[in-house]
């Protein structure tokens, strides 16, 4: 038992031949139990959407089955789930699905059973967007201070960020500049949306300023003039990454303090900055992360962050200290922490094949104790005794050793061959089947020297093609005699 190796509390493997990203996996009340009691959403590639309530009794009884709540296979590919408030005029928590072209928010409900086979749970669509652009990913907040309920904001693969308050579509911008779509997070403190362009610099934009910004109806160039009213669209501030960012995350037990704090995993480096823009520390990775996701630390002023590798390894730094590290079983590409009936604190984990796996770190109580071993006193006579014996045996060795004749340094068959530097003239090599057509050739003369008799002795050369011989076994004579 290792000590160093995530312990496994619940898994389970998610269908044959689907795949899975940063953006599959979620955890929250979704069903609105009002137990606190989390619950674990996972979403695929192949449009299969599945809630589970990892319980450790239901996997000793009936395997990973029966902690599946619902599964449903969606008509699109899901790229991303999220848990919040989306829908108006209500505390419940709703389920948002992103589809390449498609938003959608569901309810998820669940009804109590009469029978053993347990309580029933429905999936309801509440409403859902037909979008013009294929996205990339999505983030939630109370946008514009507003309290009570979340807003959505979409981020397209041609770098416009399509903002969907409740039922209704509210305004699109595009982002100067753009190339390719980078992670996004929205920072409740500042109210600000930050992403990572391909410029390779994290950048800030205030909800403020998208709003009042040039309506996107089409993109346009930065250096032609506006063809609608509005003002241009520049960032707050900017942060210069110099590498290509993996995630991004604005901790929400952050907000309450002076300065919430930005975390982006690049792919060497650990970035931790204000949301100013100023940074606060950076911690140069040894491996090539695959995940993270900072939560909320015991130690005032500090933050932790579980931080996933491709080299199976999930660890947790405390700003820029290791502070544990745990062994997987596989590369994590979404890792989350939720509470459940048995155990709070768990680490949720998912592989890009579907691994789903439910773990702690540290290691079980051992109930082994050593047996008692008999004491006894040491009789000396006997180890005395034993000790003569071994120092004859050892004597005997050596003098044996000196007794037998000693192997020559020299080999006793030497092959000497020798190439000559320069073409022969005239050829030595003929082609019968051509008239005795010649060819290039060089004489290789090959000297054998024995040292012991040999008797009968061959010779056999071997060349790879297109390279011949004139002649490739020769029998010599007795040597050594």
């Amino acid at each position: 038992m290792s000590l160093f190796k995530a312990r496994d509390w619940w898994s389970a493997a998610l269908g044959e031949g689907e795949e899975f990203d940063q953006g599959c996996l979620c955890v929250g009340d979704v069903d609105n139990s009002g137990t606190g009691h989390d619950k674990v959403v996972v979403g695929s590639y192949m449009g299969m959407l599945r809630i589970f309530s990892p319980n450790v009794n239901k996997t000793s009884e009936g395997g990973p089955a029966d902690a599946l709540l619902l599964e449903v296979q969606l008509k699109n590919a899901i790229i991303q789930v999220e848990v919040g408030k989306f829908v108006s005029c209500s505390d419940l928590l709703h389920l948002a699905v992103l589809h390449p072209r498609k938003c959608s928010v569901y309810s998820v409900s669940g009804t109590a059973g009469n029978v053993e086979h347990g309580d029933q749970y429905q999936l309801k669509m509440v409403y859902e967007h037909n979008l013009k652009r294929t996205v990339c990913n999505m983030t939630y907040g109370s946008f514009g201070g507003v309290t009570g309920h979340h807003s959505l904001c979409i981020q397209s693969m041609d770098g416009m960020l399509m903002f969907v308050e409740q039922d209704s579509y509210t305004f699109g911008r595009f982002l100067p500049g753009f190339l390719l779509p980078g992670p996004l997070a929205y920072s409740r403190r500042t109210d600000s949306f930050l992403t990572v362009s391909a410029a390779r610099q994290l950048e800030s934009y205030k909800y403020e300023t998208l709003a009042v910004a040039a309506e996107a109806e089409s993109r346009q160039d930065a250096d032609l003039p506006l063809k609608t009213g509005g003002k241009r669209l520049t960032p707050d501030w900017t942060f210069v990454l110099g590498e290509q960012a993996l995630d991004l995350c604005v901790p929400s037990f952050s907000s309450s303090s002076s300065s919430s704090s930005i975390f982006v995993l690049g792919e060497r480096n650990l970035y931790c900055l204000r949301d100013n823009g100023q940074i606060r520390f950076m911690k140069k990775l040894e491996f090539n992360p695959s995940c993270f996701l900072p939560y909320s630390s015991v130690t005032d002023g500090t933050t932790n962050l579980l931080l996933g590798n491709h080299t199976n390894m999930l660890q947790v730094y405390q700003d820029v200290t290791l502070k544990w590290a745990a062994q997987l079983s596989f590369v994590p590409v979404a890792i989350r922490v939720a509470n459940f009936p048995e155990l709070k604190g768990v680490v949720v984990s998912l592989s890009s094949d579907g691994h789903l796996l439910c773990s702690y770190m540290g290691t079980d109580p051992s109930f082994f104790s050593t047996p008692k071993v008999d004491a006894r006193e040491a009789d000396y006579e006997q180890v005395d005794a034993e000790m003569k014996k071994l120092q004859k045996f050892i004597r005997e060795a050596t003098r044996t050793q000196d007794i037998l004749t000693k192997s020559d340094a020299e080999e006793d068959l030497i092959v000497t061959v020798t190439v000559s530097s320069s073409m022969d003239s005239p050829s030595q090599a003929l082609i019968q089947d051509m008239d005795d057509l010649p060819v290039p050739s060089v004489t290789v003369q090959v000297k054998v020297k024995a040292r012991c008799v040999v008797q009968s002795p061959k010779l056999t050369v071997s060349l790879q093609p297109p390279l011949a011989v004139t002649q490739d076994q020769f029998v010599l004579e007795p040597m050594g005699q």
